[in-house]
């Protein structure tokens, strides 16, 4: 929908791939869908949930058998977005290197994103 033709709207880094295809064979799920909302004290956050099926309006990007269906109200603040997946001995999850963010919380589970008003 905000994409440029022939360019995904975000790419996985071949963790992300990993884990995404696992949560899918292992839930039966269609793909992992990824929105924004408001929260965190930074005023917004990344929300990810298993979906069993693309709405209308989704951005589906598929690659190399993963599949992220992208909510309409999160495309523009998505695009460019690279997600990579961590694992580590206290936190697991996954990661957004996303050239939109304008400054994230010291937690690093809240955003804004640049041209975005102050939450309040």
């Amino acid at each position: 929908m905000f994409g440029a033709p022939g360019k995904a709207a975000v790419t996985l880094s071949p963790r992300a791939v990993a884990k995404i295809t696992a949560l899918m064979a292992s839930s039966g799920s269609s793909g992992l869908r990824l929105g924004v909302k408001k929260g965190g004290c930074a005023g917004m956050e990344y929300s990810l949930e298993l979906a069993e099926t693309a709405a209308p309006m989704d951005e589906v990007v598929e690659q190399d058998g993963a599949r992220v269906l992208i909510a309409p109200l999160a495309q523009m603040f998505l695009i460019g977005t690279e997600i990579d997946y961590e694992e580590g001995l206290l936190e697991s999850g996954f990661r957004f290197n996303n050239p939109n963010v304008a400054e994230a919380c010291g937690c690093g589970e809240s955003i804004r994103f640049k041209d975005m008003p102050e939450a309040g």
